[in-house]
């Protein structure tokens, strides 16, 4: 006896339809499980720490292999999202290839974004060179600084009191650049110069 052809097809059109509908079920899963993960990556804060470092020491190289700046602190704190990183106490000491001693800064906290080319000092800013043959010892200390390390300039808008050699200089926002040996302070200097032996 034959069977009639039309059971046969319905049978396969049954596995097909079974085999489509398992295959848009899964499909409909992995898109519930992705579209869960998803949600929970943005409920996350946007920029959130990728990596902690403490008592850390790095040193910045110019581009014939010497030493410019060394950098450390108690504590980084690297932000992926802006690629910013955050110190706390940190120190900053300025090499330099001529004959001019190292220039030192401490602050509270500091931060470091633009690629590390912009280094903002934060909270009892305290800025220290030695005397050399070439220069005259130099104090300043202000509350907020940026650094600029590429450019070797520095500014604040904030009150600043600089001791250049035996001079007291007080004032509010500076622009200095370390490189030529500049200092400009913006509004209401005060110079007190101590009197000259003869």
């Amino acid at each position: 006896m034959r069977k009639p052809h039309g059971s046969h097809r319905w049978r396969i059109t049954f596995i097909l339809l079974g085999g489509l509908f398992f295959a848009l079920g899964s499909f409909w899963l992995l898109q519930v499980i992705n579209g869960n993960g998803l949600n929970f990556q943005a409920g996350k804060p946007s920029n959130e720490p990728d990596y902690v470092v403490t008592n850390f020491s790095l040193v910045r190289m110019t581009p014939a292999g010497q030493p410019s700046y060394i950098v450390s602190g108690t504590r980084l704190t690297h932000y992926p999202l802006d690629d910013a990183s955050e110190i706390d106490k940190p120190f900053v000491r300025k090499l330099s290839d001529s004959q001019q001693p190292p220039l030192d800064t401490h602050a509270e906290r500091a931060r470091i974004d633009q690629g590390n080319s912009r280094v903002q000092l934060f909270e009892n800013v305290l800025i220290q060179r030695d005397a050399s043959p070439t220069a005259k010892n130099l104090t300043l200390k202000t509350q907020q600084l940026t650094v600029f390390p590429d450019t070797d300039k520095m500014e604040t808008a904030l009150p600043v009191d600089m001791v250049l050699g035996t001079s007291h200089l007080t004032g509010v926002g500076m622009k200095a650049d370390n490189a030529a040996s500049q200092v400009e302070i913006l509004h209401q200097l005060k110079i007190d110069y101590p009197p000259v032996r003869r």
